[in-house]
């Protein structure tokens, strides 16, 4: 499954912390989802970076039956692309925060992030929501 998670609508206004959309997420989910579904892997939905990994992490603090991770394209990206802006003497950097967010992302599916820990680009924290987005 490739669902989003149960946030604000992103015209509301509205914020929720982390700790309240993995709850909301894991009881929708728990109403429809079987426990014998092996794994659920989250879009972003227009979250910023850092809201993403810290919500995926919030998720896999709390029981839940499920194997629970991410298929995000943008929330690795953004940053990375940004640091590149399509120069050569940018690569390192941007490979570096390739890197950065992937592991973030890789322990948020653990529970293991640590916000204070990380080193977050201010960058990662910005929205990434667009109105009528289409693929």
């Amino acid at each position: 499954m490739k669902p989003s998670m149960v946030t604000p609508g992103a015209q509301s206004g509205a914020k929720a912390d982390a700790e309240t959309i993995a709850s909301r997420t894991l009881a929708a989910l728990a109403r429809v989802v079987p426990p014998a579904v092996p794994g659920i892997m989250f879009l972003l939905g227009g979250q910023s970076e850092v809201e993403a990994t810290m919500n995926l992490n919030a998720m896999n603090q709390a029981p839940n039956p499920w194997h629970i991770s991410f298929s995000y394209a943008r929330a690795l990206q953004n940053t990375c692309l940004k640091t590149w802006a399509g120069k050569d003497e940018n690569k390192v950097a941007a490979q570096a925060k390739l890197i950065q967010r992937a592991m973030a992302n890789s322990k948020a599916q653990t529970g293991k992030y640590d916000p204070a820990t990380a080193d977050e680009d201010a960058s990662a924290a910005e929205g990434m929501y667009v109105k009528n987005y289409v693929y």
